[in-house]
């Protein structure tokens, strides 16, 4: 558990629409039937392909620098983990996903968990799904938008490492992924771990999702 004040630089003029005053590890989710943490709050799940740079924006939205360990090996993570965000909602950290050199059967032991969880999760009110700024989608890619699409899921576009190019390669590059993948340029939201660019935006929008939740019956 993590009570550490947040760590906003005081020059911020704007206030932080998502302050980090808690975060409790609440446990994973290994199986698709096996078993997971229950809570009577909002889930706001993160997905992507590994090395999109999941782990390092996990920590930069909470602002700590250990949240979610960044590892020197794509694939690595093999549950869904769960952690309490303020008693607000519960962030679940889904595995990455179409790393080659993971075995095609640990693969497939993946899709049923994270599809499992996607369907039958009644407290999850929204995805955030990352793409790779310098990368053409995947047919993994392609096959996670199918599915959000056929779920009904509420879903966030981040566009990370936009770092990696200039601010007008950035905006062609988000017109591209967006037309790929028949998009809404403007639910896309470029994100930056190293400089902190689009923290606020990805923090606010998930905030958005949290609050337009139904209230536990």
């Amino acid at each position: 558990m993590s009570e550490a004040p947040d760590a906003r630089p005081a020059s911020t003029a704007a206030p932080d629409p998502l302050p980090i005053r808690k975060l409790e590890f609440l446990g994973p989710m290994a199986t698709a039937h096996g078993w997971r943490p229950q809570n009577e709050l909002p889930e706001v799940a993160f997905s992507g392909r590994s090395n999109v740079g999941k782990s390092s924006l996990l920590n930069a939205l909470v602002r700590r620098k250990a949240f979610a360990r960044v590892s020197k090996t794509p694939g690595r993570t093999r549950e869904i983990n769960f952690f309490g965000v303020n008693g607000q909602f519960v962030l679940a950290d889904l595995p990455g996903y179409g790393y080659a050199q993971i075995s095609k059967e640990r693969q497939a032991e993946w899709r049923p968990l994270i599809e499992g969880y996607l369907r039958k999760s009644t407290r999850l009110v929204g995805i955030v799904q990352l793409l790779d700024a310098r990368r053409d989608p995947t047919d993994d890619d392609r096959a996670m938008f199918d599915l959000l699409a056929d779920i009904g899921l509420p879903t966030l576009v981040c566009v990370t490492k936009v770092d990696k190019l200039s601010r007008a390669a950035v905006a062609e590059r988000v017109d591209a992924l967006a037309k790929a993948l028949a998009l809404d340029p403007e639910q896309m939201i470029p994100f930056s771990a190293v400089t902190g660019s689009g923290r606020d935006e990805l923090a606010a929008a998930v905030v958005s999702l949290v609050s337009g939740a139904a209230a536990p019956e």
